[in-house]
């Protein structure tokens, strides 16, 4: 297999990498995450200018790229700044539209593309423990007197989401409803485009401990028309499973760049370093630590490859792939930040210093769209529904 990008895909890191470090350095993004928006709309327009969301998509949907390896580009860049603009959510939502929506729904993948709307995915409840098929808080249900009802009113949704990136400034949520079934059943979710503004929505917003701002989202009684519904009635969960294969494979790339700067800045900071005279990064006990870690980013960086390739596989093989990347990442990720802290001593917990804050970015990832111990379980999962398949 051929592992080196493309000259297009090498074209578009060396523009982001360049954009990111002149435009996105460590002080901006700083302000920017601590903000009360947590992200610049300024700098969003920007990014769509230089047609990085459009990278994220296939020229079907308006954009120039869409494959497994230009979403790791685009993110590996955006984790080497730490970048909080609403990229992944952009990514999962607007794949699910590509995936599963109607032609009116699709035409809207141009708002995203040019960065004039913003969407973000209200998927994860509180109890729902990483489970994609766990939807049980929020419900919706056929209004009974639609047939009559000139507004086109079909739906009434109600129940709470958690965790939702950006969600005090998107312009629509991706929700994820039961409309049949049990709470763990894949069939009986049914995905909804509802508007920010409708009535009986409400968000709670707070600051991310790595960066930028999530929100809490109920639904009241929201009355929606049939066409909220993206894809099927009942049939949400195939589509909701790739777009959010589509978010790992992301967060995965974006790890892979937030380490490459972790272990760069440690690397400069034990050659400049001295004790008893001498750089520390000259001790052999601290040599031996660096070229461990420096073996288990290039693993990281293998499986996120290997996600990659794999994303247009059929579904078992996908998942498995991703997961395998997941559960990496998220083992990789915590020893890159407790390493990278423990060689520069006391100086790496400092707010001032960007490791630290690269430290919690990493740790955090593990556990967004499920963590090492849930990507574990599900790769093995697979594994068994693969081989019951063969024999």
């Amino acid at each position: 297999m051929n592992f080196q990008h493309t000259e297009d895909r090498r074209m578009l890191a060396d523009t982001l990498n360049r954009f990111v470090s002149e435009q996105y350095g460590f002080e901006t993004r700083d302000r920017i995450a601590r903000s009360e928006q947590g992200f610049s709309t300024e700098l969003w327009g920007r990014f769509a200018e230089l047609g990085i969301i459009g990278a994220l998509f296939d020229e079907a949907s308006g954009g120039f790229g869409g494959g497994g390896f230009d979403i790791s580009v685009v993110f590996e860049s955006l984790g080497r700044g730490l970048v909080v603009e609403p990229f992944l959510d952009t990514l999962i939502v607007g794949r699910a539209m590509a995936r599963s929506g109607s032609e009116a729904q699709k035409a809207a993948l141009a708002s995203l593309i040019d960065g004039s709307r913003i969407v973000a995915l209200a998927h994860g409840e509180p109890d729902s423990h990483y489970e994609l098929a766990r939807v049980s808080a929020t419900r919706a249900q056929r209004d009974g007197n639609d047939s009559g009802n000139d507004s086109g009113n079909a739906w009434s949704l109600s129940g709470a989401k958690a965790v939702v990136q950006q969600g005090e400034h998107a312009d629509v949520f991706l929700v994820s409803a039961r409309t049949s079934g049990h709470d763990d059943a894949e069939a009986g979710i049914t995905l909804f485009l509802v508007p920010r503004d409708a009535a009986g929505v409400s968000v709670r917003g707070y600051r991310r401990i790595d960066g930028g701002r999530a929100a809490e989202v109920t639904f009241d009684n929201v009355t929606l028309a049939d066409d909220a519904v993206l894809g099927s009635v009942d049939e949400g969960f195939a589509t909701l499973e790739y777009a959010v294969s589509c978010g790992v494979l992301a967060l995965c790339a974006e790890a892979v760049g937030a380490m490459d700067v972790a272990k760069d800045d440690t690397l400069d900071y034990l050659r400049t370093r001295k004790q008893f005279g001498v750089p520390i990064g000259s001790f052999q006990a601290l040599q031996h630590r660096m070229a461990d870690l420096l073996l288990e980013i290039e693993q990281a960086r293998s499986a996120v490859i290997n996600a990659a390739a794999a994303l247009d596989d059929e579904r078992r093989a996908r998942e498995r792939a991703v997961s395998a990347a997941k559960y990496s990442i998220g083992r990789i990720g915590t020893l890159v930040a407790e390493e990278c802290i423990q060689l520069h001593g006391g100086i790496g917990m400092t707010w001032e210093l960007p490791l630290a804050h690269y430290a919690k970015r990493l740790v955090m990832i593990d556990h967004q769209l499920g963590d090492e111990d849930h990507h574990l379980e599900r790769f093995v999962a697979l594994g068994a529904q693969c081989a019951s398949v063969r024999t």
